[in-house]
């Protein structure tokens, strides 16, 4: 299987929701949850810091994750964002059938539009 799961961290829901749109419109990702409010505790420059997220699970595929990647880079606020990805390794497969036709890793004409606007 190809699918994969990315997550990402973002310091507000307008972000999340805006990189998340843009990459469901590309046909990058076939779905992205985004939860609110979560707390991530770490250390950054020697420092140990806190922060209010908002954390984005995406559905996507090995395929299309350089780009999915690439429009994170050139949009997210943080240095270093947080981007990780997990193989889904099993699932129903209807879902995970919707996933694969729902993501082109190709340029092609975008979704149009019937959510937030960007």
């Amino acid at each position: 299987m190809s699918e994969i799961l990315v997550i990402s961290s973002f310091p507000d829901r307008d972000q999340a929701r805006q990189i998340g749109t843009l990459l469901v419109r590309k046909q990058l990702a076939a779905c992205v949850n985004l939860l609110p409010s979560v707390e991530s505790i770490f250390c950054w420059e020697g420092k140990l810091e806190s922060a209010n997220e908002v954390l984005a699970f995406m559905k996507s595929t090995r395929a299309c994750y350089p780009q999915v990647e690439s429009e994170i880079l050139a949009r997210h606020p943080y240095e270093v964002p947080e981007i990780i990805t997990l193989d889904i390794s099993g699932g129903l497969p209807a879902y995970l059938g919707w996933i694969g036709e729902a993501c082109q890793s190709s340029d092609h004409d975008p979704v149009e539009s019937t959510g937030p606007e960007e």
